[in-house]
């Protein structure tokens, strides 16, 4: 059987010792601080948007959760951001996603300062991240490297196949991997024959939002599988895109859903924000 990789326990130990991080900068006067804003009322968005905020409280990060209708006009809430720009107490700003259709998402990701990204989502970081000179890492990602370290799982000259290309998890995934001289090979929907590919993996990163797609028989013996998916069925029982059972008899190590990447997820976030903190107050 698997070593279970424990997203859960592996956050609140984490969790703890940002906490000190804010208590040292609590002494220099630095309260690091994040704004949230959501447009509309989806209700996924908003507890997600919760969990943010507890998270937050949790650790001694100030936040503000900003509330906006769903017909809100794209340049209102551009507008809001470039306040929140040039706030000097905020730190980090984030609008969660998914927006309304009439609102362009790159748009506004692009009109939040690069120094306050701390979803590095922008084209000024995500080309930081392709040339290795990252100050932030998408959450989801950041997460998954932060779990094979704590792991002591070793990527050095590893066969890593990440499938699923998105700009969020899959094409930064590959990034930081290579970055930790992973051998990288990026999978997607058009890809012919995924499971040829998936066999090799040493580390296998799966973010393709199908429930229980790959199998026993699509993974090497004693890989490391990483399962990004979160999908939930008609009886709201949460699943993701590996099939655990039968996966967890070959791997390894493998990442349950939920309790695994899922916690590690906000935990970056709040990572992200006392960096940001540092970069954009502690020596000013």
């Amino acid at each position: 059987m698997s070593t279970i990789i424990d997203g859960k326990e592996t956050s609140a130990q984490i969790r703890k010792e940002y906490a000190e991080e804010v208590k040292e900068l609590a002494k220099k006067g630095i309260v690091p601080g994040l704004a949230v804003i959501i447009v509309g009322n989806d209700p996924a968005s908003a507890v997600y948007v919760r969990n943010k905020g507890k998270a937050c409280q949790e650790i001694g990060i100030h936040s503000e959760i900003i509330e906006m209708p769903e017909d809100t006009p794209e340049q209102k809430l551009i507008e809001e951001i470039q306040k929140l720009n040039e706030r000097k107490d905020i730190d980090g700003i984030l609008v969660q996603l998914p927006l309304p259709k009439h609102i362009n998402p790159s748009a506004v990701v692009d009109s939040i300062s690069p120094q306050k990204d701390v979803d590095a989502f922008s084209e000024v970081n995500v080309g930081k991240i392709m040339l290795g000179r990252q100050s932030f890492v998408p959450c989801t990602p950041a997460g998954i490297m932060e779990l094979l370290k704590r792991y002591n799982i070793d990527i050095t000259g590893k066969n890593c196949v990440v499938v699923g290309r998105s700009d969020i998890v899959g094409k930064p995934m590959a990034m930081l991997l290579m970055q930790q001289d992973g051998t990288v090979t990026v999978c997607h929907s058009k890809t012919q024959n995924l499971s040829e590919y998936t066999k090799r993996a040493d580390i296998l990163v799966v973010a393709i939002k199908k429930p229980r797609y790959v199998k026993a028989n699509m993974v090497k013996e004693g890989a490391v599988v990483i399962d990004v998916g979160i999908n939930r069925f008609e009886n709201g029982k949460l699943t993701g895109d590996v099939d655990f059972d039968e996966v967890s008899k070959v791997a390894s190590y493998i990442t349950p859903v939920p309790g695994g990447v899922g916690p590690m997820t906000i935990t970056m976030l709040l990572k992200n924000t006392i960096t940001a903190a540092r970069q954009n107050r502690e020596n000013n």
